[in-house]
Formats: C-alpha cells, sequence, structure tokens
C-alpha cells in the first residue's frame, strides 16, 4: 500500500495531512509521522488517527522531511540508520525508488544526500540514493491556499514527480523550477511572503486605528481590501501597474498616499527586504 512518513508533525505538516485526507487522497492508514514532541504526538493521533511515534520504527516509501532547516541533519541521518538496519527488507533498488520530500528551507539536494549518508557504514553509503525532491510551501496551506516552489533532483522519475505535487496540490498550488538556485528566491518571495502581508495588513490596521476607528472594524476593512484586490488581481489581464493606476485619480487620496509612500521609498526598502530573506535562505543552505 503507498503511503507517506511526515519527519517533523508541526504546523506546515499538519496542513499537508490534513489536506491529503480532506481530498480523499491518502487514508489515514497510509499516513504515519516521526515527532519527538509528545503532545504534538497526542495531538495528531486524536485528530486524524493517524499513527504518530517518537523515533523511527516504520517507513513508506515517500519521506517528507518536515523539520526545521537546523534539525535536517539528524532527521536525515536517523532515516540513513533506518535504512541501513533493514537492509535485508530495503534493498538498493527499493532505496532509490523511494522519494524524500524536503520542505526545509535553503538546503540543497547534496546536503540532504550528504546527511542521509552520515552513518556508522561507510560501505552502504552508495545504496542511500533516493529520489530527491525540495519544496518551499507557505503558511496559507492551513487553509488549502498555499504556494509551493517545487524543484526535482536530476535522477527523480515523472512518476515521483507526480506524486510530489499531488501532495503538494492537496493544500494549495505548486509550481516546477528547473533551477534549484530559484528556491531561494521562492522562499524569499512566496514562502515568507504571508508574513509580508500581515505586517502590511498591521500598519493599515493601526493606521485606521490612529484615525479613531475601533481595532475590530479597521482590520476587517484591511483585511476585506487586500482580500478583493488580490481576487482582481488574479482575475485580470492587466498589468499590477495598470491596476494600480486605475485606482490612482490625479490629484485625489490614493496619490497623496502614494506619493508619500514614493517620497520614503517603500518600494525599494521592500525590495531590500526580500533580498535579506532571499540572502538568508543561502547562507541556511551552507
Amino acid at each position: 500500500m503507498l503511503g507517506v512518513t511526515f519527519i517533523g508533525g508541526g504546523n506546515m505538516a499538519q496542513a499537508l495531512i490534513n489536506g491529503l485526507i480532506v481530498s480523499g487522497s491518502y487514508s489515514k492508514e497510509q499516513i504515519s509521522v516521526v515527532e519527538i514532541d509528545s503532545e504534538i504526538r497526542q495531538h495528531l493521533q486524536m485528530r486524524w488517527g493517524i499513527v504518530a511515534q517518537a523515533e523511527l520504527s516504520t517507513c513508506h516509501e515517500l519521506i517528507v522531511l518536515a523539520v526545521k532547516p537546523q534539525v535536517v541533519p539528524q532527521a536525515l541521518a536517523q532515516l540513513g540508520k533506518y535504512w541501513s538496519q533493514n537492509l535485508a527488507q530495503v534493498n538498493a533498488t527499493a532505496i532509490k525508488e523511494r522519494i524524500v520530500l524536503s520542505i526545509a528551507a535553503g538546503i540543497t539536494t547534496a546536503h540532504l544526500l550528504k546527511f542521509l549518508n552520515t552513518v556508522d557504514a561507510p560501505q552502504l553509503v552508495p545504496k542511500f540514493a533516493p529520489q530527491l525532491v525540495r519544496a518551499m510551501p507557505n503558511t496559507p496551506a492551513l487553509i488549502g491556499q498555499g504556494m509551493s516552489g517545487l524543484f526535482a533532483d536530476a535522477g527523480v522519475s515523472q512518476a515521483a514527480r507526480a506524486r510530489v505535487e499531488q501532495l503538494m496540490n492537496a493544500v494549495g498550488v505548486s509550481v516546477w523550477l528547473d533551477d534549484e538556485d530559484d528556491l531561494n528566491s521562492v522562499t524569499a518571495l512566496s514562502g515568507s511572503g504571508p508574513a509580508y502581508v500581515f505586517y502590511f495588513l498591521e500598519a493599515m490596521q493601526q493606521a485606521g486605528i490612529a484615525q479613531g476607528l475601533p481595532p475590530a472594524l479597521a482590520r476587517q476593512l484591511a483585511q476585506t481590501t487586500f482580500q478583493g484586490a488580490s481576487q482582481l488581481a488574479a482575475q485580470s489581464t492587466e498589468s499590477l501597474s495598470e491596476l494600480r493606476q486605475r485606482v490612482t485619480s490625479k490629484g485625489g487620496t490614493t496619490a497623496a498616499a502614494l506619493a508619500v509612500m514614493d517620497e520614503t521609498k517603500i518600494a525599494a526598502h521592500f525590495v531590500a527586504a526580500i533580498h535579506a530573506a532571499k540572502q538568508r535562505s543561502i547562507e541556511l543552505g551552507r
């Protein structure tokens, strides 16, 4: 029976698990999780009825690495150790057919393979060459509105790519990238992007409060405006610049606001901020 094992059971893993079960892509019997936090394990078991274990004792052929970048070396070493101890059942060919999907920011496929082969059995190292795929989703996946960038190592089959795409599309939309380095840009733009949106919404709410509006109303106005503008952009064939200009009457209120933004170089600062996020993603990969 085809299944998926999550190493790490945090928010993003839970979003994916929920999407897989709700969409009918996988049943609870086809999903297992390795999670050291006992409270999270209990939550996973109670909410979805899936197997959640503190250590890797069983493993499906699709493994989703859903831990923080700093924990990736230990997590993959554990997987390599598991495979080395079960080679009687899992031979080299079977391992090559397995898929490791990493959603850890910055960690390259070369490093994933290196960490996977950190085991006390050097003669077995050549056997650990599964199909490696990286994904960078974002938190709207929690409500099925995620955006994910995907990159597949050269040896990944079309069947494996299809399985990964099916998994990620259960919580939103995904796009394939030809260059692994582009994942750093995806991380900076859409991976971290929801935080930028919340930051801007906070500022809009604060502006409304400062002008005398109740906090709840200021938040509603900001959120609904942002949501409506995003949907309008999605449905329009016009460029973002043209859409902005349509709202900006010469000498009007919008023009006054945008003039202040231009004077304070908000756009330039925003671009610089996203560049800083990309650089941090690169540093994590190192």
